[in-house]
């Protein structure tokens, strides 16, 4: 089984045999039909291994939580999950071991569509409240994809173009900006050292 981990900004496109590689192109796997998948990764936090073992036993995937948009996520899963622990909902959803895939940008969108505060208690949410947030997870993750994707520096989607999902983003890049719904003054501050904006009226 090949893995290929994306990183940060790693990206695989479908090109033309014979295309000379570009800066930050390091794999080619080569098909039939002059045909080749470039792997290509600006910053070098992605990876490509190789395992003969079963996949779901691999130390890198083996611990990881569900899928967001697969039928074992829910809000039960998290509440769950959440039991005793005082880390902050943000970092709580953004723990792979919690669920995978949920970025910075999509954590605080998710929870502003949810209305949860970012720095709540992961263990002080109540179910109804999580089956609301997983709800509110899987829809933003559906809408970035169906936008192709978050552009803020170098991301391009499998084509080499930007995502436009950005133009949809009502908390994440928009601290001192007024709320999308009650017009106060979106707060930004660090949590876990990642930018967080949330609004301190509509999030309790």
């Amino acid at each position: 089984t090949l893995i290929i981990h994306l990183g940060m900004s790693g990206s695989l496109r479908i090109v033309t045999n014979g295309i000379p590689p570009q800066k930050h192109d390091h794999i080619d796997f080569i098909f039939a039909g002059n045909l080749l998948l470039r792997f290509n990764d600006p910053r070098r936090f992605g990876a490509v291994l190789w395992t003969e073992k079963p996949v779901n036993e691999h130390p890198l995937l083996k611990d990881l939580g569900p899928e967001p948009l697969e039928s074992e996520f829910n809000g039960e899963h998290l509440y769950h999950q959440s039991k005793n622990k005082s880390l902050a909902a943000k970092s709580f959803i953004m723990d792979s071991h919690t669920v995978v895939g949920v970025g910075n940008i999509y954590a605080n969108e998710a929870l502003f569509m949810a209305g949860i505060k970012p720095t709540r208690a992961a263990g002080k949410i109540s179910l109804t409240r999580y089956r609301h947030l997983a709800d509110c997870i899987r829809l933003v993750l559906q809408n970035a994809i169906s936008q192709g994707g978050t552009t803020l520096r170098d991301f391009v989607n499998e084509d080499g173009k930007p995502g436009y999902f950005k133009q949809q983003l009502k908390v994440y890049g928009r601290g001192g900006e007024p709320c999308t719904l009650c017009l106060s003054p979106l707060t930004e501050i660090r949590i876990s050292n990642r930018t967080t904006v949330f609004c301190s009226h509509c999030q309790t």
